[in-house]
């Protein structure tokens, strides 16, 4: 699979990963079925429950694998939001109900039981709600012990650690192979323009540790088929060399197709029209470490985010987590996608939003809304992952 591979025959590929993928296991198949997220959302009961939070730039997808470790320009690295496909200036209630449901499938893939998801919603609404105190202190939020490993892990990992992963070997090329295919010749004339064009060389120039008279060199690129929910839209890798007399570095850079978000937004918001500049808007937002390593390009004609890859960026699994792991894990989480959504408001609207969570249920110490959406969904997806597993099954067998 590693030659020069048609539009339709990668589609073909594309396509029966993503099954594959989503049919492995509840919680996969809630990464890669955002859209049936919102309009299972839509028609349950819960959603005419749902308050109107303060209009912030959401993730739009806030499930577990899309949070992680992320390192900024100068290598320091925090927990931030690693993926923001589906940003949009929304409703703050669904990337809280996105994450409850990714953790309450999260915990049943682990075979926790379901007090234990009870108290992760509840942990989650304490987390949350310690993010709006003031989004300027740093409050000390213990993390559990799986997101600190992976943190620390992340803290240790070089150059060298990224090209054996992402590359399969320490030299300047990318292997073609079963994840990277390719290009055709006009697509690889395309990329060619972009790190030809001074805005990409001036963007590549200010990363890291590279220099404002660095030249700038493209030395491979490739169709890269990765990711779950993205597979299906046109995504690249580029290794790109930054050379200074005899000093080089290189740099790997993710090029996605930014298509048109499945998330609602606000009635009225402003927002780029161009989906790739939405992405980067919302991402420096709510994700300053990756924010400042993103930048909207074109090519052929599609708006596409730019984005260099950095050793320290990992996500968190959810086979890490025990019961007491689970419950902590959620705290922490939604205190960091707090922190995201708070620092975009007021003080008024803070103090407004955080009055709106401590509304709890008679049963539980967490919004009725939230647990009900949370309740609802776990129901709507089990069955959609099964209905998905059965005509996977069937389309296998064909």
């Amino acid at each position: 699979m590693g030659g020069t591979i048609g539009p339709e025959a990668r589609r073909t590929k594309l396509e029966k990963t993503r099954a594959l993928k989503m049919a492995r296991s509840a919680h996969a198949y809630v990464r890669g079925a955002t859209a049936d997220f919102y309009r299972w959302l839509d028609e349950s009961a819960a959603a005419r429950r749902l308050p109107a939070g303060p209009a912030v730039w959401i993730c739009g997808d806030c499930h577990l694998g899309n949070l992680g470790p992320l390192a900024d320009a100068d290598g320091r690295v925090e927990v931030q939001i690693r993926d923001l496909d589906q940003t949009v200036i929304g409703n703050p209630a669904h990337d809280l109900i996105r994450l409850g449901l990714s953790l309450a499938t999260a915990a049943r893939s682990a075979d926790l039981p379901g007090v234990i998801t009870a108290r992760m919603v509840e942990e989650m609404v304490r987390g949350y709600a310690l993010a709006m105190e003031d989004p300027g202190e740093a409050h000390a939020v213990p993390e559990s012990g799986a997101i600190r490993a992976v943190r620390r892990r992340a803290l240790g990992r070089h150059w060298k650690h990224l090209a054996r992963e992402r590359l399969e070997d320490l030299e300047p090329t990318i292997p073609r192979g079963k994840r990277f295919w390719d290009l055709s010749d006009e697509e690889r004339e395309s990329l060619e323009a972009v790190f030809a064009d001074k805005a990409s060389r001036d963007w590549l120039r200010g990363l890291g540790d590279a220099r404002s008279d660095d030249r700038v060199k493209l030395l491979d690129a490739a169709y890269w088929m990765k990711g779950c929910s993205s597979l299906g839209t046109q995504r690249f890798a580029a290794l790109v060399e930054l050379r200074h007399e005899d000093r080089r570095q290189y740099a790997l850079v993710d090029l996605k197709e930014a298509v048109a978000a499945v998330a609602p937004a606000m009635p009225g918001a402003a927002m780029p029209e161009n989906n790739a500049e939405r992405v980067v808007a919302g991402a420096r937002a709510l994700s300053p470490n990756l924010g400042e390593r993103m930048m909207a390009v074109t090519i052929l004609g599609r708006p596409m985010v730019a984005r260099e890859l950095l050793p320290q960026d990992l996500k968190i699994e959810a086979d890490q987590f025990s019961r007491r792991e689970a419950v902590a894990a959620a705290h922490y989480l939604a205190y960091v996608v707090g922190h995201a959504h708070a620092r975009q408001m007021s003080e008024a609207d803070r103090a407004r939003w955080s009055r709106e969570l401590e509304r709890h249920s008679k049963t539980l110490d967490a919004p009725s809304w939230l647990w009900a959406s949370v309740v609802e969904l776990s129901a709507s997806h089990e069955g959609g992952y099964l209905e998905h597993c059965r005509k996977f099954a069937l389309a296998k067998a064909a």
